[in-house]
């Protein structure tokens, strides 16, 4: 059966939530993994959730920051959430869904929120740019992304807060210096991907040689014609799954809907 997954920083659940409700009505994915939830879990809109298709919902929320949440049609086998750094920041939850979703064998997925880092690459200036790459240090060490996954059917997807190739970028000379594009995070990034082979399914639809953004600045004043993205918003599947990548959508024309993120949605199908 196809099974759709869709990624999406949502930069404040309660305040978008009618967004959420577009991006249901226009794509129908199956799965939405929504990230900046900026929402602590009992203050989650679940009746909205519902009310928009979505019964079934797994929150690792905080006031105010952070937050990731996972809106599924079908019930979940299992949740889990785990947390790096020791600093109580809600930035994973990790769900499996299985017979009970009708596939054929259970499924894995990780919604990530890595931390953005502020604006200086340096970690002896920068205490959020060390907690960056502490964080993608942890996650690379953890067993349930490491070699344990390969042969299972998972996803990670999520704000990876990281454009790595050059194509990612509007401009790769001029952002090499600016955290999100520099040679440490890239490197970090490379690190993760490779202690579980995950694959980069979004360049499996868009070859590495042609830009592909998900992320545009607020402070454009004219985000479209300017066009100066990144590639944040990342889906990465096992080497068991990502053969059955069937299609993907980047909704970039979420980016200008009434109040909207300054990320936009990520949708990949899967033969599940």
């Amino acid at each position: 059966m196809p099974l759709s997954i869709v990624t999406w920083n949502i930069n404040s659940v309660r305040l978008r939530i009618e967004l959420v409700a577009k991006l249901a009505a226009e794509l129908n994915p199956d799965v939405i993994c929504l990230q900046e939830t900026k929402c602590p879990d009992d203050r989650f809109p679940l009746k909205e959730a519902g009310r928009i298709g979505y019964p079934h919902v797994a929150i690792h929320g905080q006031k105010g920051y952070h937050g990731v949440a996972v809106l599924s049609r079908f019930p979940f086998d299992e949740v889990s959430r785990q947390g790096f750094c020791d600093v109580g920041d809600a930035r994973h939850i990790a769900v499996t869904l299985g017979g009970a979703a009708g596939l054929k064998a259970p499924l894995t997925i990780h919604n990530f929120y890595v931390p953005a880092g502020g604006d200086i690459p340096d970690t002896a200036l920068n205490p959020k740019f060390k907690h960056k790459l502490d964080f993608l240090d942890e996650a690379t060490a953890w067993e349930r992304l490491h070699r344990g996954e390969i042969e299972r059917r998972s996803v990670l997807v999520g704000d990876l807060n990281i454009a790595p190739l050059e194509t990612d970028v509007w401009s790769h000379k001029q952002l090499l210096d600016v955290v999100s594009h520099t040679p440490v995070e890239v490197d970090r990034l490379g690190r993760l991907q490779a202690a579980g082979d995950w694959v980069d399914v979004m360049r499996r639809f868009i070859p590495p040689e042609e830009k592909l953004y998900t992320w545009w600045s607020y402070r454009a004043a004219d985000w479209a014609a300017s066009d100066r993205g990144r590639r944040l918003d990342h889906v990465w599947a096992s080497p068991a799954l990502a053969p059955t990548a069937r299609a993907m959508t980047v909704l970039r024309e979420a980016r200008s809907w009434e109040r909207p993120s300054d990320h936009v949605p990520v949708m990949v199908t899967f033969d599940a």
